[in-house]
């Protein structure tokens, strides 16, 4: 994952309602790397 991809990953969930969030988390904790997971998580601390 590139900085491009999570930030359209981020811009895509900030869009999202409870339930679809709630799904999307469950399979992307499935399919990503722990590195990308921290990735995505440093970008969300950074929008704030």
């Amino acid at each position: 994952m590139n900085n491009n991809d999570i930030s359209n990953l981020i811009n895509m969930i900030s869009k999202m309602d409870k339930n679809q969030l709630s799904k999307g988390v469950n399979q992307l904790n499935q399919m990503l790397s722990n590195e990308d997971k921290q990735r995505i998580i440093q970008a969300l601390n950074n929008k704030k």
